[in-house]
């Protein structure tokens, strides 16, 4: 065989039960249900099938890879998209080759940022993978120039019931697509030909719990009659969702609801029947649309004087805060200007 007549092609959904089944019969894990976005691919030499390799959404969590990526918990989440794990790689029977599988990942390597962009419309930048040294050593990615980072600790997802024990911890290899990836990854803003959708940035317990007491000093200009959610709450949670790149009063309330009870009771919201409640769009618009743009404004500015100078993403003041684009195609700004033209907005997507 002449390895430069192997190809490698993504799978065509015609052919992925019978992808499914030689890597069910054949790999000592069987075959991966596709988590996320997900690409199989196929190594063909003269028509037949002599390797599988799938592609799918890299680890929540895994400490060697965070480290050496150097990106912040509340970054991470928002940029694993940009990551993806090899976490399947199958040499089929009677092709153990010399050389072939790492000319098989190497053509991958190649061709998964094109294939990524044509089939989920956003970059990728880094590959990860786990072996078990039970099994293997790790010759292949150390021959395709993978990075060995170290070890995992030896628990493994569980669905829903978090992470278990696996008492078999694996070998962490990553292989980075651009040279500036672990900039791209860890740096405080992501550049807008990396991101995808909204942004899904995440606040830390501390950050949380800190928030409401930036805004006590602010007059409440509301009725004393009907009041449930302290207004520190309001504009706690209001400041918290735009940070996390929610735009406009539904994408706040959005996220207010999608809030734990845990955050919500670190944003003090509002206690019945044992549970925390948190402020619905009305209460969230009504409020913010009745305090003074200018006490606001100077207490985002305290909060970007202690939180910003660690974190550059966590700057906010009043006049900057993330800009939304209404119907008109007017730029407005949350906060300081989300009582003026911003409600027009809303009044006119009601009418």
């Amino acid at each position: 065989m002449q390895l430069k007549e192997i190809d490698v092609r993504p799978v065509t959904h015609q052919e992925y039960a019978h992808y499914h089944k030689l890597m069910q019969h054949h790999h000592y894990l069987g075959s991966a249900h596709p988590v996320g976005e997900t690409l199989h691919y196929v190594a063909i030499w003269r028509t037949q099938w002599i390797a599988l390799l799938s592609f799918s959404s890299a680890a929540l969590k895994c400490a060697p890879r965070d480290q050496w990526i150097g990106w912040r918990y509340r970054h991470q989440f928002d940029r694993l998209n940009l990551v993806t794990n090899n976490s399947r790689f199958l040499i089929l029977p009677q092709w153990h080759i010399p050389n072939a599988a790492t000319r098989i990942l190497s053509l991958c390597q190649r061709r998964l940022q094109a294939d990524w962009l044509r089939y989920f419309h956003h970059p990728l930048l880094l590959l990860e993978t786990f072996v078990d040294p039970q099994h293997f050593h790790g010759t292949i990615y150390r021959a395709a120039n993978w990075i060995l980072l170290g070890s995992t600790k030896g628990f493994r997802r569980a669905n829903s019931q978090g992470y278990q024990s696996n008492a078999s911890p694996k070998l962490v290899f990553v292989y980075a697509l651009q040279r500036n990836t672990q900039h791209l990854l860890s740096q405080s803003y992501l550049k807008p030909a990396y991101q995808c959708g909204t942004p899904k940035l995440m606040l830390t317990a501390s950050q949380m719990n800190a928030l409401p007491a930036f805004f006590k000093s602010i007059p409440d200009p509301r009725r004393t009659q009907g009041k449930r959610h302290r207004l520190e709450t309001i504009l706690a949670i209001a400041t918290g969702a735009i940070l996390c790149g929610r735009v406009g009063y539904k994408g706040i309330a959005e996220w207010a609801q999608s809030l734990s009870q845990d955050a919500r009771a670190r944003f003090q919201c509002y206690y019945k029947q044992e549970r925390y409640h948190a402020p619905s769009e009305y209460i969230i618009r009504d409020t913010l649309i009745r305090v003074k743009p200018d006490a606001l404004d100077q207490a985002l500015r305290h909060w970007s004087e202690q939180y910003s100078a660690a974190d550059e993403s966590l700057a906010i003041d009043g006049k900057t805060m993330r800009s939304a684009i209404d119907n008109e195609g007017k730029q407005v700004h949350i906060m300081s200007a989300i009582g003026h033209e911003t409600l027009n907005c809303y009044t006119q997507k009601k009418s």
